[in-house]
């Protein structure tokens, strides 16, 4: 015969008593570690000014003064008593090298500030003593996109200027950001330095190659205009036909002789007339292109549709996977191309990424893809499944040095550019 099973005991009061006593210890242990990180921080801050002027390598040569110490106090080695003692005074023999104040007004020039690439593009850096005594001789580091200028300033009498010139490399589209200016002050081997930020960063922006389009060829969509659809709308010109009125109507459609005639109100309709709208669409994504020439064709490919659109007084959207372009005019279309870069896993096809960036855009006439040699013909068919019938979509495939020729998949038409040279013959062969 089995024994029966034991009820579970409940929990003791000490069960209880010792739990208490685990989350009183535990909320201790975080208010303490909250006010040993609190107290870290203001320690920290304190001692800034002065931590912030020791450099790595000013760093790096007090550890090893320390380690010194301790081995030759642990050793009983003299010599290394020494070497400490020397990497010792030379931070301390560097410390006057960072005394006094700079009182500097730093100005920086760019000109031009926009230029296309490949052209030329220099720098002009003022340096003006705004104190009131002579200032002591200072290394201003002046950023210039990815690189770093570097320049002696010597000691100025109060209000004179120190002007330097250097040239800004612009052999690739980009926005180059030149400043702020730094000025050093510290010892020859940098084991301290300390810097002063001046004046403010200047942009300079390096456009695309662009081909200069012919009006009649860049407008795409201008023998779309004025077209008359089968698109049935209260306001246009193209009458149609008239209906009976209905709540909410506007009174200056209402067609008053035929109205007194039948005895009920009847309001005009009109055949809709086709506006020009066009969407530039720029596939950036850098699987899309084989190299990043192909890539840089395919935005001087956008940036020079784009503008000659402008140009023509077309409404026009231009958005890659990331940016949405401005096109008030030629010159803010292309500071935004300037900013244009390769993007990696942003969506997985072409159709996608057309679907989710025109969501919010007015219906285009013409809807424009340009893409790189990695993108298959089919996918230009599928990205004109996501428009309408009314919709006519043309795909610009770039592929660097081949053959340029245009093809048609289904009812898509593909351009395929092989050079910037080729663009505005391409496109004055291309009808919607």
């Amino acid at each position: 015969m089995s024994a029966e099973p034991r009820a579970p005991r409940p929990p003791s009061q000490a069960h209880f008593a010792a739990r208490a006593v685990g989350r009183s210890l535990a909320a201790s242990a975080r208010s303490a570690s909250g006010l040993a990180a609190g107290a870290a921080r203001r320690v920290a801050d304190w001692s800034a000014p002065v931590t912030d002027v020791i450099s790595v390598t000013g760093w790096l040569v007090l550890l090893a003064a320390f380690v010194s110490f301790a081995a030759a106090w642990a050793l009983g080695w003299i010599e290394l008593a020494f070497l400490g003692a020397t990497l010792l005074a030379a931070v301390l023999v560097s410390v006057p090298y960072t005394l006094g104040r700079m009182s500097y007004r730093v100005d920086i020039d760019l000109q031009p500030t926009r230029v296309v690439a490949g052209e030329r593009a220099f720098g002009r850096l003022a340096v003006t003593n705004t104190g009131a005594k002579v200032s002591a001789p200072s290394r201003v580091e002046l950023p210039v996109g990815a690189g770093l200028a570097e320049f002696v300033v010597p000691a100025l009498q109060a209000d004179d200027e120190h002007e330097e010139l250097f040239a800004v490399p612009t052999n690739r589209r980009a926005v180059i950001v030149a400043g702020p200016a730094i000025s050093v002050r510290g010892d020859q081997l940098g084991i301290l330095r300390r810097i002063v930020r001046w004046g403010e960063p200047v942009e300079l922006f390096v456009h695309p190659v662009t081909a200069r389009l012919k009006p009649s060829a860049a407008g795409l969509v201008r023998d779309l205009e004025g077209e008359v659809t089968k698109t049935i709308t209260d306001n246009d010109i193209s009458f149609h036909a008239l209906r009976a009125y209905q709540p909410g109507d506007a009174l200056r459609n209402v067609h008053w002789r035929t109205s007194a005639r039948t005895g009920q109100l009847m309001v005009r309709q009109y055949e809709e007339t086709r506006r020009s709208q066009l969407a530039l669409m720029q596939c950036t994504e850098r699987a899309h292109y084989a190299s990043d020439d192909e890539f840089e064709l395919g935005v001087s490919v956008l940036a020079s549709l784009g503008v000659q659109v402008i140009r023509d007084a077309t409404r026009v959207d231009v958005i890659t996977e990331e940016l949405s372009l401005r096109t008030a005019t030629p010159t803010a279309l292309l500071d935004d191309t300037s900013r244009i870069a390769a993007a990696s896993g942003a969506f997985d096809s072409v159709r996608t990424f057309v679907r989710e960036r025109t969501k919010r855009l007015s219906a285009p006439s013409v809807a424009i893809i340009v893409a790189g040699s990695a993108v298959p013909l089919a996918e230009f068919r599928a990205a004109e499944t996501v428009f309408g019938a009314d919709t006519q979509t043309i795909g610009f495939r770039v592929e660097l040095g081949t053959a340029s020729r245009i093809a048609k998949v289904a009812g898509t038409t593909v351009v395929t550019v092989g050079s910037l040279d080729d663009l505005a013959r391409l496109v004055g062969r291309v009808r919607p």
